[in-house]
């Protein structure tokens, strides 16, 4: 079960003290190793950031929206393995050298029942491959959308109360439909305000260069 996944475990240093399960990581807090990848893409001149939105069966946050794919890394994985987690949730298969290093976030979202204390790895991938081509785990994954990134991080920033997202979703019967809605900060996973500012802003600066 993935609840028993073996996960290693890590002190405020990010040094290793040792393994736990899955469920003692998120039920004692301790601080474990994630893979996390956002996909941007460029049409007419305007970058859109992707995200997955979550399965309604999911344990943790379902129906909200996420980082486009991501995932735990299990004690006998390397950062460089987390690249599964793309063809995993998305159906596409991408290798480790087409993503761009982002930064290394500590980053912990606290809850009633939980406590999730992550070292992100996170990364970037410059899409170019239409809605069509992705093949969604929908044990996991509802569907997928894309926002402007600067309405994305002036949503982070304050600067605006909602943002547009288009893409699509899978119903329970296994329907494709597409969405187009108007959402808000509550219809995205609480990671912390400076994950999500600091990710962004990153992801600007690298579209930049």
């Amino acid at each position: 079960m993935m609840e028993d996944e073996q996960i290693r475990v890590y002190d405020h240093n990010r040094k290793s003290i040792g393994i736990a399960t899955r469920n003692e990581v998120h039920s004692v807090g301790y601080w474990h190793e994630v893979f996390q990848c956002w996909f941007v893409g460029r049409e007419n001149g305007i970058d859109y950031l992707y995200f997955q939105l979550r399965s309604d069966v999911k344990k943790d946050y379902p129906g909200l929206f996420d980082i486009t794919a991501a995932g735990h890394l299990s004690a006998d994985e390397s950062v460089e393995d987390g690249v599964r987690e793309i063809e995993e949730e998305l159906g596409i298969k991408i290798e480790y050298k087409e993503l761009i290093p982002l930064s290394i976030i500590q980053a912990s979202i606290k809850r009633e029942n939980m406590i999730d204390n992550e070292i992100a790895n996170v990364f970037l991938y410059k899409n170019d491959k239409p809605f069509d081509a992705f093949n969604l785990q929908k044990e996991e994954v509802a569907g997928l959308v894309r926002a402007d990134l600067n309405d994305v991080y002036d949503l982070w920033i304050g600067k605006r109360e909602a943002v547009n997202v288009q893409g699509f979703k899978i119903t329970n019967n296994g329907e494709k439909v597409e969405m187009n809605e108007t959402v808000h900060k509550d219809h995205f996973v609480p990671h912390e305000d400076s994950y999500y500012k600091t990710v962004f802003k990153e992801i600007k600066q690298q579209l930049s260069l």
